[in-house]
């Protein structure tokens, strides 16, 4: 009867953990979110401070004067904002082969292939497979990329190519 009171006991103890560990794990955010939200909180309430201000203007005096008041005491805030492309994995791959001073001829083979085959589909709008292969579809594609850029149409291409192509990337 000993050990059957102790194993409940242990269970129960193990089955609280359990739970702790899972609140805690749901329940936590990173730093920056948490900062982030930090700044949202205060932001909102230095707007509930103006509006209270313009409400009380109002009352006192007449829109024009309430509005060039509170003109002058607005304080905003700035937040540093990193905008990260939705091609940024792209970017980065084709950056890659300008590092790396890739040029690519009719015959060329392999993963650098599929990433311009990978920005030609995003560029035309299409969803074919990449197949690593720089034949004549590829070519093709790449003459239209370049004409549709005024770049000199040739069937190579190389760093210039590449850095119009993340300059592309970057407009959308």
């Amino acid at each position: 009867m000993e050990k059957f009171k102790f194993s409940l006991f242990l269970i129960i103890i193990l089955i609280l953990v359990i739970l702790a560990g899972y609140w805690a794990f749901t329940s936590i955010e990173s730093g920056t979110d948490h900062a982030y939200n930090q700044e949202i909180e205060k932001l909102k309430e230095e707007n509930k401070e103006l509006k209270n201000q313009i409400d009380t203007l109002l009352s006192q005096g007449g829109e024009q004067k309430a509005e060039s008041q509170v003109v002058e005491e607005i304080v905003v805030p700035e937040i540093a904002v990193k905008t990260v492309s939705k091609y940024q994995v792209l970017i980065s791959k084709l950056q890659k082969l300008i590092d790396d001073k890739v040029v690519m001829k009719k015959g060329s083979k392999g993963d650098n292939v599929g990433t311009v085959q990978e920005f030609l589909n995003v560029y035309n709008n299409t969803s074919n497979r990449p197949d690593n292969d720089y034949g004549v579809k590829t070519i093709t594609a790449v003459k239209k990329f370049e004409e549709g850029e005024k770049l000199i149409v040739t069937e190579e291409i190389g760093s210039k190519t590449f850095q119009v192509m993340i300059d592309w990337l970057k407009k959308q």
